[in-house]
């Protein structure tokens, strides 16, 4: 969430926010949202894997 933050830089004075990437005010909230859903369900993919049979 730190890099979601408003930074301005020290010698330039040019700012950097991430919320003027899209006019939807909720454009952060809802992409940490999508992030989180394909992490959830990427790990349900990777449990319901079978198991590695390791050669020895």
């Amino acid at each position: 969430m730190e890099r979601y933050q408003l930074t301005r830089d020290k010698d330039s004075q040019i700012s950097n926010d991430p919320n003027d990437w899209s006019e939807d005010p909720r454009y952060i909230i809802d992409l940490v949202k999508r992030i989180v859903r394909v992490s959830l369900e990427t790990m349900k993919i990777v449990n319901g894997l079978p198991a590695l049979k390791e050669l020895t």
